[in-house]
């Protein structure tokens, strides 16, 4: 099975888990894209990569503007469509698609926003190339994800306890990388921060439905870490830790 393939898989068949999932339906990072699109007051809006589509929500509630929906997953799309309706959002719309073929016109929109998707990514240069062309001069992308250390070892130690988690993993990035990344595509990144997110062992696990096998496999990888990586990443007894979140705000001149 081809990546498209393994994320089609395992979001399709969790879509309303995402839904109700406290750590994407909560955070300040939406209330901040709520304040952003109010304060920019874009006419079109994309949300790359919606999952459950907390930012589409989030950003439909807070302006006039068109926002588009999108995900390579036609379940969790038909999760978006629902809860839309329920919460009277007559502003959203969906768009089915992967990331580096955005079936979009050049400049398109002018603010796009993408929140925990990137890491699913399979061509990540060719994403965000797509996702430059599709912004018109002057508008604003936003990148929310899980960010890797810029530490070698705990680098290592994400990359591992997330595709044990998840087959359809791809990378969580440094900060550097997107910075680089970001520029090749002719984007300029104008502030960014992070914090962390603390999750819950188990139902981080339940969550994208992680076989019993990997696990058991999470569990092991976990008891064995250096103290290092057991410090970095607040890793308590039960195996619930936590991980380094980034916000990016980067501007097409």
């Amino acid at each position: 099975m081809d990546q498209h393939g393994l994320v089609t898989q395992q979001f399709g068949s969790t879509a309303k888990n995402y839904l109700t999932s406290a750590v994407h339906a909560q955070g300040a990072d939406l209330q901040r894209l709520s304040d952003l699109a109010r304060q920019l007051q874009p006419k079109r809006i994309l949300d790359l990569g919606c999952g459950g589509g907390h930012a589409s929500y989030a950003l439909a509630a807070a302006a006039a503007s068109e926002v588009v929906a999108y995900d390579l997953s036609d379940e969790m799309l038909a999760v978006v469509e629902e809860e839309a309706k329920q919460r009277g959002l007559g502003n959203l719309a969906t768009r089915q698609g992967s990331a580096e073929a955005l079936p979009f016109d050049d400049s398109s929109f002018e603010l796009i926003a993408s929140r925990y998707s990137a890491h699913h990514w399979m061509r990540i240069n060719e994403s965000i190339a797509e996702a430059a062309r599709v912004l018109a001069p002057g508008g604003t992308l936003i990148i929310i994800d899980v960010a890797a250390p810029e530490t070698p070892l705990y680098d290592t130690v994400l990359q591992t306890v997330e595709l044990l988690r998840d087959s359809s993993h791809v990378r969580d990035y440094r900060l550097s990388e997107w910075r680089a990344m970001l520029g090749a595509a002719g984007l300029s990144v104008m502030n960014s921060d992070s914090w962390k997110l603390p999750l819950a062992f188990d139902s981080w696990i339940k969550r994208i439905g992680t076989p019993p096998d990997r696990v058991a496999a999470l569990n092991a990888t976990m008891k064995a870490l250096p103290r290092e990586a057991y410090e970095y990443f607040a890793i308590q007894a039960d195996h619930s830790f936590s991980i380094d979140t980034v916000w990016i705000e980067a501007r097409r001149d």
